[in-house]
């Protein structure tokens, strides 16, 4: 989620367009995050070949779809984790994680289709970087260990749906996304329009997980990051979304309903 650190952050019924959304441009990525999505690629297309190399039988591909499996799916728990973090705790005047994190994220409530005005490098970029660091440790594993390829599959589409939650999310904002990603939204493989929009309904503490979405029903029926704020404010002391929320409920603003 990508935005201006110098827009004002609010929380108000953000499932409507800023006021003028024709005078927020793209923002222009860095050369970190294009070098980034460069590697990015270039390590997956590397590891994608190490795995195929190493893999064969039905029963060596089912082992494989599987791990990948598995890893897509903790991608999504991923980023509800990350999304939860940076809208809970912190400030904008936290070096390095405040404007490049946290600002961003809560910008994002305040002008949620600010992330529909960037461009690949820019939306994805940062996540592009910190798959890296996965990525290359798997890239090293060595070849004559028997689990290497089930862990470097895991890896790869750990990263894929990591890199992808950007990207899902993005779509999920678009008011006529391309027809095959409004299909793939319909059927639930990525995030869907309607499943994300209970995040952006009053009091924005519900459905975190944006790659797929498929834990929010699950996490939110076990109160698991309500648990987790319990937890760190008894040891930290500090309120979760002290610095942001307000606790004021906006004018007009309803209950989600859970979506079909």
């Amino acid at each position: 989620m990508l935005a201006s650190p110098e827009r004002v952050i609010s929380r108000r019924n953000v499932m409507s367009p800023p006021p003028s959304p024709d005078a927020i441009g793209p923002r222009t990525p860095s050369l970190l995050e294009r070098l980034s999505v460069v590697a990015f690629f270039i390590a997956c297309g590397v590891l994608g070949w190490k795995v195929v190399g190493a893999t064969s039988g039905l029963g060596g591909w089912l082992a494989i779809l599987a791990v990948a499996a598995v890893g897509y799916v903790l991608a999504d728990l991923v980023s509800g984790l990350v999304h939860w973090g940076f809208d809970t705790w912190g400030s904008r005047d936290l070096p390095v994680l405040g404007p490049t994190f946290i600002v961003p994220f809560r910008v994002h409530h305040d002008d949620p289709l600010d992330i529909t005005r960037h461009g690949f490098a820019a939306t994805n970029g940062h996540n592009c970087f910190v798959s890296l660091f996965a990525l290359v440790p798997a890239l090293t594993l060595p070849a004559h260990w028997m689990i290497t390829p089930l862990l470097q599959a895991f890896l790869l589409a750990l990263s894929l749906g990591v890199l992808a939650t950007n990207q899902f999310h993005k779509w999920a904002h678009q008011a006529e996304p391309h027809p095959v990603v409004a299909r793939l939204q319909d059927w639930g493989v990525v995030l869907g329009r309607a499943h994300h929009q209970v995040h952006h309904t009053w009091p924005y503490e519900r459905h975190y997980c944006i790659t797929t979405g498929w834990l929010n029903r699950p996490l939110d029926a076990i109160g698991f990051f309500r648990r987790l704020e319990w937890a760190v404010e008894k040891v930290t002391g500090v309120a979760p979304r002290e610095d942001d929320l307000g606790h004021t409920r906006p004018e007009g603003s309803e209950t989600p309903a859970q979506p079909g």
